[in-house]
């Protein structure tokens, strides 16, 4: 199935969602020959990978060298159209765990996420917005993690009752716990 018709097949769950899809529905339809490329400067599509190991209580993370922030692997797909396959491959790249299963091939959530204008490898990159499209991925706690030095600074595994305020921004609290929800009504389905 191509990444236009697995974006179509995805079923909101609320309304932060249902606006996001429709707007990503419609910029795909637009700019059908380059939303999988950063050559889009407006906004483009990433994939990303919510990895949690295998009780699903907790959860993988990088501390990010452009958000200085502890967030979720991805990246973008750079004209790969097997988003779940950019996110496996990114979960690996940033985390340095090999052995990373999809929970399920379905999207986890959608979501339009601002990039703020930032400096990187020595280029400028103008602000910009990532059409996000997210995978539950699930791996071993016991799996040896390894810093990726160009993307992040640190690699931990984070209880999900740390998925609050007092540890993150509103925005990144909402959809952690929105893909952490997720993922156990996958759980509590099969």
């Amino acid at each position: 199935m191509n990444y236009m018709d697995l974006i179509s097949n995805f079923k909101p769950s609320n309304e932060q969602e249902e606006t996001d899809y429709r707007i990503i529905q419609n910029y795909i339809e637009t700019y059908r020959d380059n939303v999988l490329l950063r050559d889009n400067e407006i906004a483009h599509i990433t994939s990303s990978g919510f990895i949690m190991n295998p009780t699903l209580d907790k959860v993988l993370l990088i501390h990010h060298n452009i958000r200085n922030a502890w967030a979720w692997t991805g990246g973008h797909a750079d004209g790969d159209a097997d988003l779940l396959g950019v996110a496996i491959k990114e979960a690996r790249e940033e985390t340095g765990v090999q052995h990373i299963t999809p929970l399920t091939d379905k999207i986890a959530s959608v979501d339009i996420l601002p990039v703020f204008s930032h400096t990187r490898r020595g280029q400028y990159v103008n602000a910009h917005l990532h059409l996000s499209v997210a995978y539950i991925l699930i791996c071993d706690e016991g799996e040896p993690l390894s810093i990726c030095p160009g993307e992040n600074t640190g690699v931990e595994w984070l209880s999900i009752d740390k998925f609050t305020n007092e540890y993150f921004d509103n925005h990144d609290v909402y959809l952690y716990n929105k893909l952490i929800q997720f993922a156990k009504n996958i759980n509590n389905n099969q």
